[in-house]
């Protein structure tokens, strides 16, 4: 029995939710349909602004806006394949010499298993960061300021004085929404405030993201694609490569 338009515009949402793309082709399989069918949906889904359409099927619309942040034991449980290998290609652009800021991210806290010894300084607003940077014998630093304890990072105007000391030669940011229009984007205002003093204390800044940040924006913006290179495991839309340098990282 064929399925109805609803069924199908549900099931081709759930696919674009769970994997941040389809094509024609998958669709017209999945829901056993023709591909004229399938365009059809796309282009009402598109026009309804749940989906961005492309060339040969469609990407997630980047309407999907984050109202709340996960504790740093959520985050730390998603996509940590995917961060591993962001996190070790992220480590291998640090050399010795270099001043490197940490936010204080997962994707970032992960990094720390693949730096090499050298002579590197580190300085961090992440509790975790700080003390794994020292137990591996790295030279390190800590902002001070207030303490956030859902991601367990330093925050605030003290926070903010003490970065604006530092001029890093590169600077490696998490973020929780990567957009076209809104660019990089948190939840929380004072981390955003942080995030772009360092992006603006840098010589070179990166933004360490899975594919699941792209399509989605949260509250407040700290940077414009442009302001900051990408190392994500995929890139479900390549729209994103008009703004900025993205090096996707592989198996």
């Amino acid at each position: 029995m064929a399925m109805l338009t609803q069924q199908r515009h549900e099931e081709i949402l759930r696919r674009l939710q769970e994997n941040g793309s389809v094509s024609v082709t998958e669709l017209t399989a999945l829901l056993d349909t023709s591909e004229s069918t399938i365009r059809r949906d796309l282009l009402a889904l598109d026009r309804m602004g749940k989906l961005h359409r492309v060339h040969g099927g469609a990407t997630r619309s980047e309407r999907q806006f984050l109202m709340s942040e996960d504790n740093i034991e959520e985050k730390i449980a998603k996509n940590i394949e995917q961060k591993k290998r962001i996190a070790r290609y992220a480590a291998e652009q640090i050399q010795p010499g270099d001043f490197v800021y940490l936010d204080a991210g997962t994707t970032t806290l992960l990094m720390i298993d693949y730096l090499e010894p050298g002579d590197v300084t580190y300085v961090t607003n992440g509790i975790r960061h700080a003390k794994e940077l020292a137990r591996r014998g790295f030279k390190a630093y800590i902002l001070g300021g207030e303490l956030k304890t859902v991601t367990e990072a330093v925050v605030g105007l003290a926070a903010a004085q003490n970065l604006m000391t530092y001029n890093f030669s590169k600077a490696f940011l998490g973020t929780n929404g990567i957009s076209t229009k809104f660019g990089y984007s948190t939840p929380d205002t004072d981390e955003a405030f942080l995030k772009s003093a360092a992006i603006d204390r840098s010589f070179v800044s990166y933004v360490v993201a899975d594919s699941s940040k792209f399509g989605k924006v949260s509250t407040v913006s700290f940077g414009t694609l442009n302001s900051s290179a990408i190392i994500t495991e995929y890139l479900p839309d390549p729209r994103y490569l008009e703004q900025t340098v993205i090096k996707v990282v592989g198996e």
